[in-house]
């Protein structure tokens, strides 16, 4: 399978073409700015999309924080999964980097001497945006537009073919949605503990916002269920 895409008439090198001789047209300063962004931008901008989530639910202090919070703990675990899934895979295909087969590439970073099938850039980017639209749609509608964004620059920087990214984009996928079951079960309990903690339950909700306080209901002035039972003792006293 190393001679996958190997074909100047296949449509996947077309396409890297196309997409890789915007690189060429491009001034060098936008270059290094797209090498920034597609190398360490789109993964740092995931990393603070979790984080921004994860204040946004421990600040809010609702009901279900601990679901919530557990389920952004699965989106960048997802993503180390998804990767190491890939391991055995870019081994078997072995599929090289696409300048070393095809001239005149624009390449924007140089030292990329491992294989390309699958982009574990793509992998990691789509398994966590996933991950996070399970924890939140909205934040998760950004994480997906950045990622297919990211998997962009891949092909534009020269180092991917489009099918290496829609490759990571399938096993990222798979990866954060087929064990979301197992690890929202594995994970929950774990976030729950640490909400009932007095040390470090504000990882889960903000300070001054405990189990089962009435600040914490979802209709505002709602009572908790410890407040609902008081009053059901006194009208039977």
């Amino acid at each position: 399978m190393a001679g996958l895409a190997e074909s100047g008439s296949n449509p996947d090198v077309d396409l890297l073409y196309d997409i890789n001789g915007l690189a060429k047209d491009a001034p060098s300063w936008f270059d290094r700015v797209m090498e920034f962004v597609g190398e360490y931008g789109v993964l740092l901008a995931m990393v603070l999309l979790v984080l921004w989530c994860w204040w946004s639910v421990r600040r809010r202090g609702e009901q279900d924080a601990a679901s919530s919070v557990a389920a952004l703990v699965w989106a960048p675990l997802a993503a180390g999964i998804a990767v190491l899934v890939n391991v055995p895979i870019r081994g078997f295909v072995e599929r090289p980097r696409p300048f070393l087969d095809h001239q005149g590439l624009e390449v924007l970073v140089s030292g990329k001497t491992d294989y390309s099938f699958v982009s574990d850039h793509a992998t990691i980017v789509m398994a966590m945006a996933v991950g996070l639209f399970v924890a939140n749609r909205k934040f998760g509608l950004v994480a997906l537009v950045l990622a297919v964004f990211g998997g962009f620059i891949r092909v534009y920087m020269g180092v991917h073919y489009p099918t290496d990214v829609v490759g990571g984009f399938a096993l990222g996928t798979a990866v954060a949605l087929l064990l979301s079951p197992l690890a929202m079960a594995l994970l929950t309990p774990v976030t729950r503990a640490v909400e009932r903690s007095p040390r470090v339950g504000w990882l889960v909700r903000g300070r001054g916002r405990g189990v089962g306080d009435g600040a914490d209901a979802v209709v505002p002035g709602a009572r908790s269920e410890r407040a609902a039972g008081a009053s059901e003792r006194d009208l039977a006293a």
